[in-house]
């Protein structure tokens, strides 16, 4: 029989260690996350967690999807406001997308190169 695993109770929180680090005017993707945190997360997983972040102590608006769009229209309301949030911290956005070339925020990682596919872009958060 397969044994299956516990959750981890600490899932949520490793997600928000990651976000409150996240400087004021850049921004990080969901799948980028996923990436730093390793096995067990994905990018709809982090965003999952996402939308139950604190507003007072997570910067929930600086986590956005790999094309450099808001992904929260469904969600927040008002369906701008993640935009207008990260507008008022610098993030220009053209198009509704950013350019993640200029605000995405590498911890630690060095930049491979410019992703343009879904199996790509783990690429741009190698070690």
């Amino acid at each position: 029989m397969k044994e299956t695993s516990k959750p981890d109770p600490k899932y949520r929180e490793r997600v928000y260690q990651v976000v409150r680090k996240i400087p004021r005017g850049r921004v990080m993707t969901y799948g980028q996350i996923a990436v730093i945190l390793g096995q067990g997360y994905t990018p709809r997983t982090v965003g999952f967690v996402m939308h139950g972040a604190n507003e007072t102590n997570t910067p929930w608006h600086r986590v956005i999807n790999s094309q450099g769009r808001c992904s929260t229209g469904g969600v927040v309301l008002p369906a701008d406001k993640q935009q207008r949030m990260l507008a008022a911290e610098g993030v220009t956005f053209v198009g509704g997308k950013c350019d993640l070339e200029i605000f995405l925020w590498r911890p630690g990682l060095k930049k491979i190169g410019k992703a343009e596919t879904a199996k790509g872009r783990t690429a741009l958060y190698r070690r």
